[in-house]
């Protein structure tokens, strides 16, 4: 410890009297959470410790600990000084820094083995917590970084990565359809990787830029006025209430001309014909499938019998690709 952490009636070496050892509290915090949110716990052991070490003079928690009165001393002690500052019941608290003190606790599970001390009592005190998703924060700096750094990244377009998004969507699938829950996982994160690439990006726009809270808060917005069953006064017992509900306030919301407005015509087309028949089955449209000659509307009626059917023709159409596939296998001897 420095020549200023020490205090003169706190003994250096510790043998095998009836002192009480005293107490060690490692205090972690999140740094996902804005500094001087503690939890109780944290302030009561803070303002009743003897002393309050922090290595980090640059701590981001050091000022709002200071503003409310608790002394911390800036000070990296080893693991003897640290049990030695305990010594006759004292309780010093160190402040963890963002790498945990591996040196410290590993120099503190020594000492315990040694079997030649008196240990203080040790706690890990959680001073703040990451909530659900807190780790989105993350991955929004580690974006932002690779943005302004990354030679390839930085010089990314919204058109350029469009078809990544493609391609990561249906990897997504064909980890759902394969049962692969760490694939599953993977793929997750990828098709998360497009939405916040492609949000800070549009950051960048000289007209009309936006960032990645608007695009959640935009989500967040919708969802909630969609499900007033959920967040307002109407109810709904049933799936299909639920999207009855979903498709009224879509409808107000989007004001469309037609039952085909909005509908992707890029999309695959067992899946464009199987979303067509969907739109105009829900709005009550009576329309008979076209007649012609080719296969492309025979793959017309099948894609809307499916839809009627409530088969995606799509993911129906894949696996019986994967059966043929898994046949020519057979029949190469693989």
């Amino acid at each position: 410890m420095n020549a200023n952490s020490p205090r003169e009636d706190v003994p250096h070496t510790v043998g095998a009297s009836d002192a009480p050892a005293g107490r060690i509290v490692l205090l972690t915090t999140s740094h996902r959470v804005a500094p001087g949110l503690l939890s109780w716990p944290a302030w009561q052991t803070l303002r009743e410790a003897d002393r309050v070490l922090c290595a980090d003079g640059a701590h981001p928690q050091l000022p709002y600990l200071r503003e409310a009165g608790v002394a911390v001393v800036e000070d990296a002690p080893t693991a003897r000084e640290l049990v030695d500052a305990c010594a006759g019941g004292h309780t010093v608290v160190v402040v963890a820094t963002g790498e945990g003190e591996p040196r410290l606790t590993d120099g503190l599970a020594r000492l315990a083995g040694s079997g030649r001390l008196t240990m203080p009592e040790l706690e890990l005190l959680p001073a703040s917590y990451d909530l659900p998703g807190a780790r989105l924060l993350d991955l929004v700096q580690v974006m932002d970084r690779i943005r302004a750094e990354c030679p390839w990244s930085s010089r990314q377009t919204h058109q350029g990565l469009a078809k990544y998004a493609i391609e990561e969507a249906y990897e997504l699938v064909e980890a759902i359809e394969a049962g692969d829950r760490d694939e599953l996982r993977e793929e997750l994160g990828d098709v998360l990787l497009q939405v916040v690439f492609h949000s800070r990006i549009a950051e960048e726009d000289p007209e009309a830029p936006f960032s990645i809270d608007d695009v959640a808060g935009g989500i967040v917005a919708k969802l909630i006025h969609r499900h007033p069953h959920v967040f307002g006064d109407e109810t709904a017992r049933t799936p299909e209430e639920v999207k009855e509900h979903w498709l009224r306030t879509k409808a107000v919301e989007k004001q469309r001309e037609s039952a085909t407005d909005g509908v992707p015509l890029g999309q695959p087309g067992l899946a464009l014909a199987a979303k067509l028949a969907s739109r105009a089955r829900t709005a009550g449209l009576d329309v008979p499938l076209p007649q012609g000659e080719g296969i492309g509307y025979e793959l017309l009626t099948l894609a809307a019998r499916a839809e009627s059917q409530g088969v995606d023709p799509e993911a129906a159409l894949r696996a019986a690709a994967r059966a043929y596939r898994d046949a020519i296998r057979t029949a190469e001897g693989l």
